[in-house]
């Protein structure tokens, strides 16, 4: 199962350090401990073999013990994001069929009582041990759905264990390694961080809240912690290069930065390259279905300012096909998830052909893949997938709304930025429509420019002309 490698540590070296958040520091053998804990107490909450199980818990030592003891009872974990609106998070929990929530103190308002388990109220205990097959569902992350809801996407205990075992022998993880960790549990960059890091018996720090937001801070918190290692997405990254002070901050200790989520823009690829000579850097690329199926090690030289770079080759044992007649790349291999979770179950979301088509157009030149854009309208803003659609969706259920569109804006620090191009009635306002995706959406979603027009223009098949809403929505910016 997907925790073998982590309790083959615990075996070997259950005094070394496994995490550290701020001043906390946890061992292998505390982290098992605590992990049988919770396993033992979901099992005697009579939680059965591959039931989901939410975590409501802020990305840290706690949450990452807690997801572990899910698994350890043989249950799949539902990661979810505190800073959702609460609209939201119930919707999830009520799609996923969520028979338990581990969280720490009384029960949030909006939740059932009855599903909540105070992860600090567990006993010492250990589990009854669980024969867990390889296709049994390991997480369900949650992405931005094209239906105009969330969708849940199912990962088995194999996909994981696919991609991080060749992620673990890639960068070559020993236990003398220490990485930063900033991903989201809900964000599947995480799985390196949780699975490949302490599968090799490494220690995983977590980036204390809000110094991503202060790059000096973050460059010299990476130094005094001598990160060796670290996987996170390119806007962080570009933040870090121009504001980080890296000139006078020394990174001696680190050894690869990876990163994935959304294009990385060359010329801040370069500046970073050139502040960081000895570090090997990595392009990682994959929807969340495919965790991920391509990658690049970055050539210095190779770098052109007004080039895009490649997404390389396979990974993971993964095959690519890319579609003749759209570009689209296709994938199928041991990383790719068992499908979507709806109702209760996995639904497949392979094609006629069995094959994941992932709506990214891509082109091989030389042996290497590119990527070019998405066939389709979803938007990578700061690493998350965001679907138009689901905005809309919102949008449009509000009263006083006529019609609305969302696309997406090039933002240099977050890749895009949904932009709402939006019809109202008389009485209408705009801050009424702000208000109320502030309570249904996450930050991330919420657009970062608003243009209120008297109809939406449409092209000579009354489908909306979402090249003439960009002109005029990039207009007012």
């Amino acid at each position: 199962m997907l925790l073998t490698p982590f309790l083959h540590q615990c075996q070997h070296q259950p005094d070394a350090q496994a995490l550290q958040e701020q001043n906390r520091r946890v061992s292998y053998r505390h982290m098992l401990q605590q992990a049988q804990s919770i396993a033992a107490a979901l099992q005697a909450k009579g939680i059965q073999s591959g039931q989901p199980v939410a975590i409501y818990l802020n990305r840290g030592i706690d949450a990452a013990i807690a997801l572990f003891g899910v698994l350890l009872s043989g249950t799949c974990y539902v990661p979810l994001d505190l800073k959702n609106p609460i609209a939201r998070l119930s919707f999830i929990v009520a799609d996923a069929k969520v028979h338990a929530i581990l969280g720490s103190g009384s029960t949030p308002d909006w939740l059932d009582e009855s599903l909540w388990l105070d992860i600090t109220s567990c006993s010492e205990a250990i589990p009854t041990p669980i024969e867990i097959p390889a296709e049994s569902l390991a997480a369900i992350l949650y992405t931005s759905g094209s239906t105009g809801q969330p969708r849940g996407v199912a990962l088995s205990h194999r996909a994981i264990l696919a991609f991080t075992t060749w992620a673990a022998g890639l960068l070559a993880l020993t236990p003398a390694d220490r990485i930063a960790s900033s991903a989201p549990f809900f964000f599947d960059l995480s799985t390196f961080d949780l699975y490949a890091v302490l599968g090799a018996g490494a220690s995983l720090h977590f980036v204390p809240a809000g110094v991503t937001m202060a790059p000096a801070r973050l460059s010299a918190w990476l130094s005094e912690q001598a990160i060796t290692g670290w996987y996170t997405v390119p806007s962080l990254l570009a933040f870090l290069t121009y504001k980080g002070n890296l000139a006078q901050t020394p990174l001696a200790a680190l050894r690869f930065l990876i990163f994935a989520g959304e294009v990385f823009p060359t010329p801040a690829l370069i500046d970073l390259a050139a502040s960081l000579p000895q570090t090997a850097l990595y392009n990682f690329f994959g929807p969340t279905e495919t965790n991920v199926c391509c990658y690049w090690p970055v050539v210095r030289e190779r770098l052109v300012a007004e080039q895009s770079i490649p997404i390389g080759l396979p990974a993971a044992g993964c095959e690519l096909h890319i579609d003749t007649e759209t570009g689209e790349l296709w994938v199928r291999g041991p990383t790719l998830a068992s499908g979507y979770w709806h109702d209760g179950r996995v639904q497949s979301f392979l094609n006629a052909q069995d094959w994941y088509a992932t709506g990214d157009r891509t082109s091989l030149e030389q042996n290497e893949y590119r990527f070019h854009g998405r066939l389709g309208r979803m938007l990578k803003c700061s690493g998350y997938r965001v679907e138009p659609a689901e905005i809309e969706a919102v949008v449009n259920a509000i009263v006083g709304v006529k019609g609305c569109a969302v696309i997406g804006i090039d933002d240099p620090t977050a890749g895009q930025r949904p932009a709402l191009a939006v019809v109202l009635e008389a009485d209408m306002t705009i801050g009424v429509i702000r208000k109320t995706l502030s309570r249904q959406l996450p930050a991330y979603m919420q657009p970062s420019r608003y243009l209120v027009l008297e109809e939406l223009p449409r092209l000579a098949n009354e489908k909306l002309d979402f090249q003439r809403i960009r002109v005029l929505t990039e207009a007012i910016g």
